[in-house]
């Protein structure tokens, strides 16, 4: 697995000054053939609901009616002291998106080996007072538009859910694709559906770190590929991960070597049930990132449309 550093790294791949890593695969075509896999017009968001006050603390300021606000007699527009109809609600957000519930994309400044980001850069490039000045969610700006494809892994073995702590290897990518007739190709999205989310609606989020998810021998699949992001119901590696002194290998290979961007805790429930009533298990699949300036990711609602 160590070995994959060396053998699956895309260091200079685009140029020593590259920030998108496997973004790179999503051409102008690979865009517009994500477009012609709409084929039905319904589209499913892939995310769950943020809760509050377990994931997100909020702070909700209303004013049933503005003029009644300290400080209106003093605004300059005539309308906000005068007009008595009308009101309004504002919020104040705090969360941290990383983790294992709330659906976000890491871009490739979240992980460091050796101290070392993507593309050979110094982890020093991030700083505690203005994030990342490197790989940061701001170098997907322009949004993550390609074919998404779902690999129903829990379908293929005929279980519900895979349980906590099994792994998802090769064989069982190629068995999805064999049985649902879809084959992933340069510049997909592939998403991996475990049954964790099922799990989830049916019993609350599960606490803890062992979970099913993506095996380390998957990575080399997903580069010859030339796969461009993935994303799983859970946070992507299984845990235990079968290294024992490695925690997340498939998190640090990708996104320090690969430079593979991925999508953690999506809920795949819908899209599953769409794709198997629709017999249709590729789809446009949008992502856009919040443009947080200097951050590691981006707490997001990707859009599968079929």
């Amino acid at each position: 697995m160590l070995g994959y550093f060396d053998t699956l790294s895309n260091w200079g791949r685009w140029g020593d000054d590259d920030e998108l890593g496997t973004l790179n695969h999503i051409t102008d075509d690979v865009r517009l053939a994500a477009a012609r896999a709409v084929r039905h017009g319904r589209s499913v968001s892939c995310a769950w609901e943020v809760a509050v006050p377990e994931e997100m603390e909020r702070s909700t300021t209303t004013c049933p009616c503005a003029a009644d606000m300290p400080g209106a007699e003093n605004m300059p527009v005539p309308g906000f002291r005068n007009d008595r109809r009308w009101g309004f609600s504002n919020e104040r957000l705090g969360m941290m998106f990383h983790g294992n519930t709330i659906t976000h994309v890491d871009s490739p400044c979240h992980i460091f080996w050796d101290g070392t980001m993507y593309n050979g850069r110094s982890h020093s490039l991030v700083d505690a007072a203005t994030g990342s000045a490197w790989a940061a969610v701001t170098a997907a700006a322009n949004g993550i538009i390609t074919r998404g494809v779902l690999l129903d892994i829990a379908s293929v073995r005929d279980v519900p859910w895979l349980e906590p702590g099994q792994g998802v290897f090769p064989d069982d990518l190629e068995e999805a694709e064999r049985r649902q007739g879809v084959r992933v190709r340069s510049g997909d999205a592939v998403l991996l559906r475990t049954g964790y989310g099922r799990v989830r609606h049916e019993a609350g989020a599960a606490g803890g770190f062992t979970q099913a998810g993506w095996h380390a021998s998957c990575l080399p699949w997903l580069h010859g590929r030339e796969v461009a992001l993935i994303g799983a119901d859970t946070p992507q590696d299984v845990q235990p991960s079968g290294y024992e002194d490695v925690l997340m290998p498939v998190h640090a290979v990708s996104l320090v070597a690969m430079g593979l961007w991925m999508l953690d805790n999506c809920d795949l429930e819908a899209c599953a049930t769409t794709a198997a009533e629709l017999g249709q298990w590729d789809f446009h699949l949008a992502v856009a990132p919040v443009r947080f300036a200097g951050t590691s990711g981006s707490p997001v609602n990707p859009i599968a449309t079929f």
